[in-house]
């Protein structure tokens, strides 16, 4: 067979389920692959391996390619950032240590807002309520702003997020962006840095600081950059993928989809018009053994 790269530009490797903060089950998200024509997909809930289980389990033959992955939340002295991690070992001890940790970081700031609540506006919720969303794989703002609409706190969901969640405070706690990547790398999987220009996904960062940071990331190793996503115009691509080639990184695409708590569109990777992906990504691809097709 001649190894002739019929890659998917259909490919999405950035999606949340509910398992985090999307509102699509993994099942729904594995339904709604199914149906989109996406060829390669990663399911990347936050500091969980929870959906990748379930799609793994309910793959069946004919299905998109999947591989595993998931999205910390960094932070140094230098900044924050997003390291998705893919291909990783589901079993491996390192990733796995890394998830309990982290959601024991979801659970100290879910209670710190819920402080904050009644302490700035007077919200309170029963016991029960609270005890609900602990057992949640993943509590974030969105199920704590759905709480608030329940009791009458907020018009929406998106209300409470802005009016009150987003003005309240709580000391949060961060994996550090060299131990994230390193426990990656001993799980057998690849990190790659979330889309690079915005950071911990509220902030902009400028092309100035881009290139330190990368490099400062390669040296913990790092093995590639998001290079087309979502909400990335043509120069941010154009940067990012000069950036891939002069540190020899891997490229990878996605929509960063989050159901209706997002107004992203499964597939989005703004890879439209490509006639093959960039050296980059085929490297990627070939190293997550991605099907080359003659």
């Amino acid at each position: 067979m001649t190894e002739k790269m019929n890659t998917p530009l259909n490919i999405d490797l950035h999606i949340h389920s509910t398992v985090s903060d999307g509102t699509d089950s993994p099942l729904e998200i594995l339904s709604s692959v199914r149906s989109s024509g996406i060829q390669l997909f990663s399911l990347t809930d936050h500091d969980t391996s929870k959906g990748c289980k379930i799609i793994r389990d309910n793959l069946s033959e004919g299905d998109p390619q999947f591989i595993t992955g998931v999205e910390f939340s960094c932070r140094d002295y230098k900044g924050k950032y997003h390291i998705l991690g893919y291909g990783y070992d589901l079993d491996a001890e390192p990733i796995n240590r890394l998830f309990s940790l982290g959601h024991s970081y979801r659970l100290n700031k879910l209670d710190g807002r819920i402080e904050e609540l009644k302490a700035k506006y007077g919200f309170t919720f029963p016991e029960e309520e609270i005890k609900k969303l602990h057992e949640l794989d993943n509590p974030g703002k969105p199920h704590l702003g759905n709480l608030m609409v329940k009791y009458g706190y907020a018009e929406s969901k998106d209300e409470a997020i802005e009016k009150y969640l987003n003005s309240i405070h709580v000391q949060s706690e961060y994996f550090n962006p060299e131990e994230v990547i390193k426990a990656i790398l001993e799980s057998n999987g690849i990190p790659i840095l979330a889309h690079p220009f915005f950071g911990d996904g509220s902030e902009r960062v400028t092309e100035e600081k881009m290139k330190p940071r990368c490099e400062r990331l390669v040296g913990y190793g790092l093995k590639g950059l998001e290079a087309f996503y979502s909400q990335f115009n043509e120069n941010h691509i154009k940067h990012m993928l000069c950036l891939a080639e002069c540190f020899g990184l891997y490229v990878t695409a996605g929509s960063d989809y989050h159901g209706r708590n997002k107004k992203i569109p499964l597939g989005k990777n703004n890879m439209d018009g490509l006639k093959e992906p960039p050296a980059g990504m085929q490297r990627f691809l070939k190293d997550v053994n991605y099907i080359l097709q003659a």
